[in-house]
């Protein structure tokens, strides 16, 4: 493997020459890949804690909690179940086919382009990464240019672990993504905004490459006064400020009605102090917005807000402190796009109902949170709110079980991965069917067509 500054265009070929040799299918290499991506991220978890202090301020417990051991998870739940998962599985024939055997087999792809984001750039890196040698593929693995001190030690480190004929890191910015997209990929996985998303779709369309797009969008959160509002706020509180607001299945804005809210802010603050103490600056735990611009965007949001906790930001640190605002309409700024970062907004409604019609009144979003002991509210929400994954009385947690699925619907994206759901992303399921040659039952429908043929057709049709 190589960080490779070169011609993209070589880069892929060599892979596919790998790929077409037969290098990635036996399941012993697959499972030494993974066993050696597992032992990278344990063994080098130091260097990788330092790049994501440099990159985005994360203190060394939460990159090891949120980026690297779910990616050694995710590693070793695919080692310890692939051969199940590749195992040939029989589907019984109609009769009409009698006599036969049926049968699918899931073969990779070929070449896979992974594109990460920067908000968890290690996890968002390897996880798919992962799913896709686990299915028999090889990969260029393109780490965001936005986290620069974690793409450098994944191009340092990758090299040494894992077979350099089968992946590859292209580091580089915009410019080193568009020569990649020129290139033809068997399967793109790419994690990001939708914007960037509209252009990676637009230049697989070109050579007709499927892909997956994982993207984010505004996931709400519902809470009634049925549970303890202290530990909602507990749990809104940590889903929501972790990495500073940069996660794509953070809680976005809460809705509930005024009673609740009354309770809430309060709980929230006491959360929140808890958390991270009276001088959130101060914390070790607290991590930092990935630039200044970024920060500059939503303290733009904060000038038409009526903030009701935090609020103070510091540009030369990248510092935003954890932040609550009550009060808000659906036409304020801060609900017209996603937030990503540390704001949490507060929009009071009458009943579940409202808060309903107002998540399905935009885009559907990547996750959903509903806070309540009602049967009847959480019925609601699974059956008329689409989002791609809904958690019930917890935030965020679905992202770090290998078992479920993840990805979004519709505006937050397409396709899903993680555990047995990457092998099915990452590979092809091939039908199989065979058909031994005595007896010949085909000739019952060869040409020319006499009765015999137009019986069994009725037959057929039945």
């Amino acid at each position: 493997m190589i960080s490779d500054h070169g011609v993209p265009g070589d880069t892929v070929a060599r892979l596919r020459a790998f790929y077409d040799d037969g290098g990635t299918r036996a399941l012993a290499w697959r499972r030494q890949q993974l066993a050696a991506l597992a032992r990278m991220l344990t063994e080098e978890s130091v260097v990788l804690e330092q790049a994501l202090r440099d990159d985005l301020g994360k203190s060394a417990t939460e990159s090891r909690l949120t980026e690297i051991r779910m990616a050694v998870a995710e590693a070793n739940y695919l080692n310890r179940h692939l051969r199940a998962m590749l195992r040939p599985r029989r589907h019984r024939l109609p009769l009409r086919l009698w006599p036969a055997r049926g049968w699918t087999v899931r073969e990779p792809l070929g070449v896979v382009l992974v594109v990460s984001p920067w908000n968890y750039p290690v996890q968002l890196a390897l996880v798919p990464l992962a799913g896709a040698i686990a299915s028999g593929n090889t990969v260029v693995l393109k780490p965001s240019e936005q986290a620069p001190a974690t793409s450098a030690a994944l191009a340092n480190l990758l090299p040494r672990y894992l077979d350099p004929a089968a992946v590859a890191v292209v580091e580089g910015g915009p410019d080193e993504a568009a020569e990649l997209l020129e290139q033809r990929f068997d399967y793109i996985f790419f994690t990001g905004s939708a914007r960037v998303a509209r252009i990676v779709a637009e230049a697989a369309a070109r050579h007709l490459t499927p892909l997956t797009l994982e993207l984010g969008g505004k996931s709400p959160v519902w809470v009634d006064g049925t549970v303890d509002l202290q530990t909602a706020a507990d749990r809104i509180a940590w889903g929501k400020f972790l990495n500073a607001g940069q996660s794509c299945v953070a809680p976005d804005y809460v809705l509930t009605t005024d009673a609740d809210a009354d309770a809430l802010v309060p709980a929230l603050r006491r959360s929140i102090r808890q958390f991270y103490g009276d001088d959130p600056a101060s914390s070790p735990d607290y991590a930092r917005m990935l630039s200044a611009q970024n920060l500059d965007r939503l303290t733009a949001m904060l000038e038409v807000a009526s903030v009701v906790i935090g609020g103070e930001s510091d540009r030369a640190r990248r510092y935003l402190a954890p932040t609550v605002l009550d009060h808000v309409s659906t036409d304020d700024p801060i609900m017209r796009e996603e937030i990503f970062g540390p704001i949490l907004p507060i929009l009071r409604v009458p009943d579940v109902e409202a808060a309903i019609e107002i998540i399905r009144s935009g885009e559907k979003p990547l996750a959903a949170y509903v806070f309540t002991t009602n049967r009847m509210v959480r019925r609601a929400f699974a059956q008329r709110v689409s989002c791609g994954a809904l958690g019930v009385n917890v935030p965020v947690a679905h992202l770090s079980a290998p078992e479920l699925p993840f990805g979004g619907v519709g505006g937050s994206g397409i396709g899903q991965y993680h555990g047995e759901h990457s092998i099915r992303t990452f590979s092809h399921e091939r039908a199989v069917l065979s058909k031994p040659m005595t007896p010949d039952t085909l000739r019952m429908v060869y040409p020319p067509h006499g009765r015999l043929a137009d019986a069994v057709a009725r037959w057929l049709m039945r």
